[in-house]
């Protein structure tokens, strides 16, 4: 199903789509982190990025409640633009050969995952209310919040260290 096709005829099932489509790009992510961890050389954004490995894979698992609390199977929703941004960061990191500006590369990424991520939770919330389904809004709320402090950590690492080492 593609998002705004003539499947999708209700708020229902916009948001049923909009959730699948967020699980697909966390299962994504959760994959490529392990890789963005081995690359990375400094000690502050290889921890960071290590620590929200452990809150993708709790990420995951608050969607697989949402699913449940509105009586759906969990299914990823293939996700183009969050496999546009891995594919991208892929691409970058493989053509920089200089480590300080493979961080910064990385770094960047990231952020344009969070940033990612945060739209789609920051909707989600909002269709959760129009639902009537403040449960689901409530577990949704908790990720957002996670992934606008790992943007701040990742800005707060790149001014201090990474863009000025690059």
């Amino acid at each position: 199903m593609a998002l705004f096709s003539k499947d999708i005829e209700t708020l229902e099932q916009l948001y049923l789509h909009m959730v699948q489509d967020i699980y697909y790009a966390e299962k994504q992510i959760e994959k490529s982190l392990p890789r963005m961890i081995e690359k990375a050389s400094n000690a502050e954004l290889k921890t960071g990025f290590e620590g929200h490995l452990g809150e993708t894979r709790g990420h995951v698992e608050r969607l697989e409640e949402v699913f449940r609390l509105i009586g759906e199977e969990p299914k990823g929703a293939t996700c183009p633009a969050i496999d546009g941004i891995i594919k991208e960061a892929n691409e970058v990191a493989g053509d920089i050969a200089d480590q300080n500006v493979l961080d910064a590369a990385l770094a960047a990424a990231a952020q344009a995952v969070e940033h990612y991520e945060m739209t789609r939770y920051g909707t989600l919330i909002a269709w959760s209310e129009e639902l009537g389904r403040p449960e689901c809004a409530e577990i949704l709320r908790k990720t957002l919040e996670e992934e606008k402090a790992a943007d701040e950590k990742l800005t707060r690492v790149a001014n201090a260290r990474l863009n000025r080492a690059a």
